[in-house]
């Protein structure tokens, strides 16, 4: 693992279609350390894992449960989706624990829903940080700018553009994404960027 923002660890896997990474973190927190959206580690990186102790496993949409299941049978963490992405979620295998709801706040972070490319799209925001987490609802690719998913893969790519307009009232400078480079620093810029270049809905 890789470490950014100091407690924050991260892995990842190549996707050679997408042409870019798919994204891993860990964040140690004192009241549990937490997992979001797990690719499938390496032997050195599960066994980083096990030895630090994942208490959480949180899934920011149905198509993220990659890993889950192998880190939460080898951690015994417990995994939380959104429960509009659920069942979804378990149609492709994945053993949930609990939902997670929009406002909750799970450790240092906040759940914002963000819905639109699945129902249950959420991000999660680090206030403590000024960072803000997200899975699919924006990607960062071209490194240093960040774009939407093709609009084939959403369920309703109206509502995602809204959502994600709405994260602009969020206070936050650092975006750290499931898919792509993140960006450290000025990031509301970047989306700020990205949201301008949205069509009239």
């Amino acid at each position: 693992m890789e470490t950014i923002l100091g407690d924050v660890f991260t892995w990842s896997w190549f996707s050679d279609p997408h042409g870019y990474n798919f994204n891993s973190l860990l964040i140690l927190d004192l009241d549990g350390n937490i997992c979001i959206d797990p690719v499938d580690p390496n032997d050195q990186v599960l066994e980083e894992l096990v030895q630090t102790g994942v208490d959480s496993i949180l899934l920011t949409n149905r198509n993220h449960v990659r890993a889950a299941n192998k880190i939460r049978e080898r951690t015994g963490a417990r995994c939380f989706i959104h429960p509009a992405d659920a069942e979804y979620a378990k149609g492709q295998g994945a053993v949930l624990d609990g939902e997670i709801q929009d406002g909750e706040t799970i450790g240092p972070l906040k759940v914002i829903g963000v819905s639109g490319k699945s129902p249950g799209e959420v991000a999660l925001l680090w206030p403590a940080r000024k960072t803000l987490i997200v899975g699919d609802a924006v990607v960062g690719n071209p490194p240093g700018q960040l774009s939407l998913l093709r609009e084939r893969v959403m369920d309703d790519p109206a509502r995602l553009r809204r959502s994600v307009n709405q994260l602009l009232e969020l206070d936050f400078d650092t975006i750290l994404v499931g898919d792509g480079v993140h960006i450290i620093g000025d990031a509301k810029n970047r989306l700020k960027e990205l949201v301008a270049g949205f069509k009239p809905a």
